[in-house]
């Protein structure tokens, strides 16, 4: 097996956390700057992405498992979840639809056309099934993918920054945030500060998949 993929995608995600854990700015989140480097590398070197990604291949197969792995937080603060499951539900249905609706109308007043307007709308949701729900409003999946990772991507360097800013302290309304707004990549930021903020993330990014999966394309022709 070839290891080019994942002993670059680990040495500089190392390497980013160590500066991280030094100076905790947004711009130098870990993730961000791995994807970053890793673009730049491949770019640099002339090492087409078909090579990396093959070699790296172990490591997207190991984030069906991380995935799964949210369970047990979420287990182990059930009862806490339990007794704010009403909130919860409100702010998924809450957070889902000002996500998509937010969304769509910013950057219909930045003059943007129909179909990434049908792209954009399922943006906070996790890339699996934001594909087939823009498939389904006729968007375009691939730009949806892409749209998809950035969100994480921004979620997961600047969600906690922003909360801390705003000083949103309550843990409920914390992961929620997160795990609503940043699907997967949120989540993972989250349960690093508390794991009651990551239970509750974790569940919302699973919800607001399903809720959104359901609702988008019944609102879609009222949205477009």
């Amino acid at each position: 097996m070839n290891p080019f993929g994942i002993f670059l995608t680990l040495a500089l995600y190392y390497a980013f956390t160590e500066v991280y854990s030094r100076k905790r700015v947004f711009l130098l989140n870990p993730v961000l700057l791995t994807i970053l480097g890793i673009v730049l590398i491949l770019s640099v070197s002339g090492i087409s992405y078909d090579y990396y990604n093959d070699s790296a291949q172990i490591l997207t197969f190991l984030l069906g498992p991380a995935v799964v792995s949210l369970a047990v937080p979420l287990y182990r603060q059930r009862e806490y979840i339990y007794k704010y499951s009403k909130q919860i539900f409100a702010g998924i249905v809450v957070g889902g639809l000002v996500a998509i609706i937010s969304a769509v109308f910013i950057l219909k007043l930045l003059g943007g056309s129909e179909v990434v307007m049908r792209s954009i709308a399922p943006k906070s949701i996790t890339t699996a099934i934001a594909i087939g729900v823009s498939e389904k409003i006729s968007g375009i999946p691939s730009l949806t993918a892409v749209l998809v990772i950035l969100t994480g991507i921004m979620g997961n360097a600047a969600g906690v920054e922003v909360m801390n800013a705003a000083r949103i302290k309550d843990r409920v309304a914390r992961g929620l945030a997160m795990g609503v707004t940043a699907h997967g990549l949120g989540t993972a930021r989250i349960i690093l500060d508390d794991e009651v903020s990551g239970a509750v993330s974790g569940l919302g990014m699973a919800l607001n998949g399903i809720f959104t999966s359901i609702v988008l394309p019944l609102i879609a022709v009222l949205l477009f």
